[in-house]
């Protein structure tokens, strides 16, 4: 059974169908690329995806449970986290305690427990602590814990908003152009992280991204959206050298 599985998903904003009819399955452990031209509804997927927006028809299951209609955060409870093409941190904080939000999908106490400190409050953030350098280590954070957030290099910033995504221990993983901005090295190196994340944590992984040489590299199918619809899908070679993909995707 696919872990995640889009069937004859649309939504329309004044009257303008942004996508119509997006059928996609994805099976667990996949790198999975969602491509096309700007404007062509991929961060609207991503949106229906996350519970921004309810979709006006069609389903959305993740691991066999229907998630239409529930919230971002019940979203991200049943087992969905996210990136964000324009990077989404909480900057005056540090960067341990950006990636210790994340964790508080699973590590919970009272509000008195807290304001009273408490064993149980002083328990918990120490696991949150050791769990949270845990995940920086996997980026090479670990010796910026303390660091503002907003002080990162921006590579060191994409790393980061990985790091407290997979901190909610999410079944899949979506990734909004997570290459945007970043250098030809800086570029290599995340590619490396993303095939790393998904062999380490044994994550399914679905990526919008305009970096094609990225997209080449690290995922094994794709769909093409042109205009809200599916244009191609299949094995990434197959899609990349399909001669409509790439009149509308490449503009050539």
């Amino acid at each position: 059974m696919a872990i995640l599985e889009e069937k004859n998903l649309g939504i329309s904003f004044g009257g303008l169908r942004a996508v119509d009819s997006f059928e996609v399955n994805i099976e667990k452990g996949q790198l999975y690329g969602l491509i096309g031209p700007n404007g062509a509804g991929k961060t609207t997927v991503f949106n229906m995806l996350t519970g921004v927006y309810k979709p006006d028809d069609g389903l959305i299951r993740l691991d066999g449970v229907d998630i239409v209609g529930k919230s971002t955060i019940e979203i991200n409870k049943e087992g969905i986290a996210r990136t964000f093409q324009n990077i989404r941190l909480f900057k005056d904080q540090s960067v341990l305690d950006n990636v210790k939000i994340g964790l508080h999908n699973h590590y919970t106490y009272s509000t008195l427990t807290g304001i009273l400190r408490l064993p149980k409050y002083r328990k918990l953030e120490k696991e949150m602590d050791e769990r949270a350098i845990e995940l920086l280590k996997v980026f090479d954070l670990e010796d910026k814990k303390d660091y503002q957030a907003s002080n990162l290099p921006y590579g060191a910033q994409r790393k980061l908003e990985i790091a407290r995504a997979l901190a909610t221990e999410p079944k899949l993983l979506l990734l909004d152009e997570p290459a945007a901005g970043m250098n030809p090295n800086e570029t290599e190196e995340l590619m490396d992280t993303i095939r790393f994340v998904r062999d380490e944590f044994d994550m399914t992984i679905l990526l919008i991204e305009h970096d094609m040489r990225l997209v080449s590299g690290i995922c094994e199918e794709l769909t093409v959206l042109n205009f809200g619809q599916v244009l191609a899908q299949g094995k990434t070679s197959d899609v990349l050298n399909n001669p409509e993909v790439i009149k509308a995707y490449l503009g050539e």
